[in-house]
Formats: structure tokens, C-alpha cells, sequence
């Protein structure tokens, strides 16, 4: 059914945040709606939390439970979800996240009124901490709640090559275009840059000026693990960068990309990801937009200098 909504929630270590996440999908305006809850082997008490509740819910909305006995991380499980879900719509939801109680019908009614040229509905997001309490919205609103910033929108590969300028928490995605692109790639450590980059390619995007989620931010959050000495991240981004370039076919693609490219061979020489600068700076190299900032910092890396700490100071 075209209109079918299929949110997988993606649970790890959520015990307690994930109830209030599912009650969000539950309490939706919107009821064409399937629920496929994943707990990913999380080691605290998310699973049995998760069970009590579907023990005791009794809803019109379909809910399925699929609790992993090993940890498989967030691409290859949201595919286990992805083949499990009957919807034509697609909602990636994290089980510390919540949608606004009209979110899904919000995000339907502008897809009824695009064609099958797009493949994403976006919106803008409330940050929110530990005790739900908002800390901001994702893009710049004026004291009134006026947009007071441009969005990218249609056509945003140049945009999103350059910057990540969108939330993929306030994503609703076709699932045919997830079927095309394969899911997410699970060679990756995260997901959403890969998917605009494979995506914004071929489709377009569409952008609601609302806000329609809240956004939960904790000190082991996922994003928050690209600014420490030890992650996987670094090396995924390389990963979709080299794919982009790939692909691209323009000068103005290149140049970009190479915003993305610069900016993630900085924050490897302040991590101290030393082989990772390398790599990156060669990827400069063949965009043909090395420059001599990028080259001190090379240069600097084969010295090995040590800047983490300074950079932890700089940017707490």
C-alpha cells in the first residue's frame, strides 16, 4: 500500500528513552502506520523493557519486536528492518528520538503532492537533552520561529556534498529508493551521508518548514563519537567521499566535495587520525584543490604532532 508508513526504531542501550519513542509513533494524527522495533543486543535492560511493553500494548497500529542476541550495528540492522517493512514510506527512527504527534501526516501530505522524482520529505528539528528539555532547533530560526537561513531543497547533491547541512532524523524516505540503492551500505560505520550522497544523485529532496522531531543529544551520542580520538567514523566519510568523487561529473561537483574532503582531513589531524590525512590529502590531490594549508598540515602529520588535547579545549 503506497500510503503505508513503516517506521523502524533502532534500539541501543535506549532504556530510557525508547518508550517515550515508541508512544511517539503510537500517538501519530497519521494511522496507516507499521511499527518494527530492533533492540541491537543493547547490554542494558532496553530488550526487556521493549518486551513488557508489547506485552501489554494493544493498538490498531501493527508493532513487531526483533530482538538481536549480537550487536550488528545501525546499517545492517535497519536492513533487517528495511526487508521486514510492508510500507512505501520509510522512517528511520532512533529510540532515544521522538516525532511531533503530526509528523508522519505532515510528511505524507507533502509527498501526495510531489512526484516520484523525489525521494526524501525533510524538515527542521528540535534539539532536546537528557530531560527533554529543548536546547535549539536544527537550522537558525529568528525570536519568532521564522526560518532565518536558506535550505537547500530539489536538486541538493552540490549542497550535501559540500556540507550536511540536513538532519536525517527529520527524514521520511521512499522505500523504493532505498530498494534501489541497496539499503544502507553496511560496510559503513553510520549511514546517512552515504544515503544523501547515493540518493541526491538521481532524486530530489523537499523541505517542510516545521518542525517535526525532536532530536535527543547525550554525551555517547552517536555524532558526538566524530570528535574523539578512537572512531570508525573517519574512515566510513573517506569511504563515501571517494564514492562521491566517483560519481561526480562536473568541476563544480569536485570543488564541492572538496569542502567535505578539507574539513574531515582537519578534524583527522586534530583527532589525530594520522593515516587517515594521508589519505585524504591524496583525494585533495586528485580533485585538484591541495593547497598549501592543506600541505602544512601533512607536513605536520609526518611529524606526528600531537594537537587532541588542545583541540578538546578549542572545542568544549
Amino acid at each position: 500500500m503506497v500510503g503505508k508508513v513503516t517506521v523502524i526504531c533502532l534500539c541501543f542501550n535506549h532504556e530510557k528513552y525508547v518508550i517515550a519513542a515508541l508512544n511517539s509513533v503510537l500517538g501519530q494524527t497519521y494511522s496507516n502506520i507499521e511499527l518494527i522495533v530492533i533492540d541491537d543486543a543493547s547490554p542494558d535492560g532496553s530488550a526487556k523493557i521493549i518486551t513488557d511493553f508489547m506485552k501489554e500494548y494493544e493498538g490498531e497500529i501493527p508493532v513487531s519486536f526483533f530482538p538481536f542476541q549480537t550487536n550488528q550495528g545501525n546499517c545492517k540492522a535497519f536492513n533487517f528492518g528495511l526487508q521486514k517493512a510492508k510500507g512505501g514510506y520509510i522512517i528511520d527512527l532512533a529510540a532515544d528520538d521522538m516525532l511531533m504527534p503530526n509528523a508522519i501526516e505532515k510528511q505524507i501530505a507533502a509527498f501526495e503532492k510531489l512526484d516520484d522524482s523525489y525521494a526524501v520529505v525533510f524538515s527542521d528539528i528540535y534539539y532536546i537533552n537528557e530531560n527533554s528539555e529543548i536546547l535549539k532547533t536544527h537550522f537558525q530560526r529568528d525570536k519568532n520561529g521564522k526560518l532565518a537561513q536558506f535550505v537547500p531543497q530539489g536538486d541538493i547533491y552540490k549542497p550535501i556534498l559540500a556540507k550536511s547541512f540536513l538532519s536525517a532524523a527529520s527524514m521520511i524516505m521512499r522505500k523504493k529508493v532505498l530498494d534501489e540503492i541497496g539499503g544502507y551500505d553496511e560496510n559503513l560505520s553510520y549511514e546517512d551521508y552515504d544515503f544523501w550522497i547515493k540518493s541526491a544523485r538521481k532524486y530530489q529532496y523537499h523541505f517542510i518548514d516545521d518542525i517535526l522531531v525532536k532530536k535527543r543529544i547525550l554525551k555517547n551520542s552517536h555524532g558526538r563519537s566524530f570528535y574523539l580520538k578512537n572512531n570508525k567514523h573517519l574512515l566510513s566519510t573517506l569511504k563515501v567521499h571517494e564514492k562521491a568523487y566517483a560519481q561526480n561529473r562536473s568541476k563544480e561537483e569536485n570543488l564541492a566535495l572538496a569542502v567535505s574532503v578539507r574539513y574531515h582531513l582537519r578534524l583527522s589531524f586534530y583527532t589525530e587520525h594520522f593515516e587517515l590525512v594521508t589519505k585524504y590529502a591524496n583525494l585533495l590531490k586528485k580533485l585538484d584543490t591541495l593547497d598549501w594549508k592543506d600541505q602544512i598540515i601533512v607536513v605536520l602529520t609526518k611529524m606526528k604532532m600531537r594537537v587532541f588535547r588542545l583541540y578538546q579545549i578549542y572545542s568544549s
